[in-house]
C-alpha cells in the first residue's frame, strides 16, 4: 500500500505556518550550471539574469523548505531546468515572491516568469501569457487509515469501493471513465463536503488531483494516505509558466519547456517529486 512521502506531514505543516521572505539571488545549493551564455538584454527584467517568481510561502512538494533557490521540489527543479535551456547558469537565477492572484492580474510584472501551479485558462490568457504546459495534473485516491481502500493496489480493487469527488470536476469524470465502480460515485458541491464524507466513513475513497492529494494527506485530512495515482481520464488540468501579456520571452520559454518534454526531463522531474519516486503507487 502506498503511503505519503517520508516526512511529508511534518514538512507541509511546518511550511504552512512559516513564511520566509526570500527576494535575493539564488546562490549556494542551486543546481550546477557553468558560465551563463544568456543574452545581456532581450526583454529580461534584469539584463543577464533570469528572474523567476513563486508563491510566499511555497509549499512541498513544489518547493522544499520554502527555499526555491535550493532546486529541490517539483517546481523548483522545473524552473532551473528551464533556466538552463534558456542559457542561464544557476547563479544567474534570481527569485522573487508574489501572491497567486497578483501574478495573473493585468499590468507590469516583477518577474520574467512565474511558476505557481497555474492552470492554463482562456480567461487568464486575457491578462497574461502562458508557456507550453509543463504538467498535466493526474488524479489520485485518498483514503483514511483502516478503510476498505487500505491494501488496494489496482484499478480492479477500486471497483467495489464507494468513491467520492466534487461534482463537475475532472476527478468525478475520472471515476466514471477510468475506475468504472460498481457503485455510482458520490458527488459533492465542494471538496470540503467530500472531505467531510470521507472522514465520516460515508465514502471509502476521495478522488483529487495528485498535488492536492499530497497536500490533503499532509495537512488537512488526519490519518489519511494516498491509495494510488489513476490513469489519465477526461480533460487533465494543464499548468503553464506565467509571463506578462505579450512578453517577448514567451516563445523562448515555451520552446524551453517543449525541449524538456521531448528529451524526457519533465517526466524525470515529475516522477521524482510527484510520482513513484514520491512513493505513489500507479493503479493499473
Amino acid at each position: 500500500m502506498s503511503r505519503r512521502h517520508p516526512s511529508l506531514r511534518a514538512a507541509l505543516v511546518g511550511i504552512a505556518i512559516t513564511a520566509l521572505a526570500l527576494t535575493g539571488c539564488a546562490s549556494g545549493g542551486t543546481p550546477s550550471g557553468g558560465e551563463s551564455s544568456a543574452p545581456a538584454d532581450e526583454g529580461y527584467i534584469t539584463p543577464g539574469k533570469l528572474t523567476i517568481a513563486t508563491g510566499e510561502p511555497a509549499y512541498y512538494p513544489y518547493v522544499i523548505d520554502d527555499d526555491p533557490a535550493s532546486g529541490e521540489g517539483f517546481e523548483s527543479a522545473i524552473a532551473y531546468a528551464v533556466a538552463e535551456e534558456l542559457g542561464f547558469a544557476a547563479e544567474d537565477v534570481e527569485w522573487v515572491r508574489t501572491t497567486f492572484e497578483a501574478a495573473i492580474a493585468p499590468g507590469p510584472k516583477t518577474f520574467d516568469f512565474n511558476i505557481q501551479q497555474y492552470t492554463i485558462t482562456d480567461e487568464r490568457k486575457q491578462n497574461v501569457d502562458f508557456s507550453s504546459p509543463y504538467y498535466a495534473a493526474s488524479q489520485a485516491v485518498v483514503a483514511i487509515d483502516g478503510s476498505p481502500a487500505e491494501g488496494v493496489t489496482t484499478l480492479e480493487g477500486l471497483k467495489g469501493l464507494i468513491l467520492g469527488a466534487m461534482v463537475g470536476s475532472t476527478s468525478a469524470q475520472t471515476i466514471d471513465e477510468v475506475v468504472k465502480p460498481t457503485t455510482a460515485a458520490q458527488l459533492y458541491n465542494s471538496n470540503e463536503d467530500a472531505k467531510a464524507a470521507l472522514e465520516a466513513g460515508q465514502i471509502d475513497g476521495l478522488v483529487l488531483d495528485l498535488p492536492t492529494a499530497f497536500y490533503a494527506t499532509g495537512v488537512y485530512i488526519e490519518n489519511s494516505f494516498i491509495v494510488g495515482e489513476l490513469p489519465t481520464g477526461g480533460i487533465p488540468d494543464q499548468w503553464g509558466l506565467v509571463l506578462s501579456k505579450d512578453s517577448p520571452l514567451t516563445e523562448a520559454v515555451s520552446a524551453a519547456v517543449d525541449t524538456l518534454r521531448e528529451n524526457g526531463t519533465l517526466d524525470e522531474i515529475t516522477n521524482e517529486w510527484l510520482g513513484e519516486g514520491a512513493g505513489v503507487t500507479q493503479l493499473k
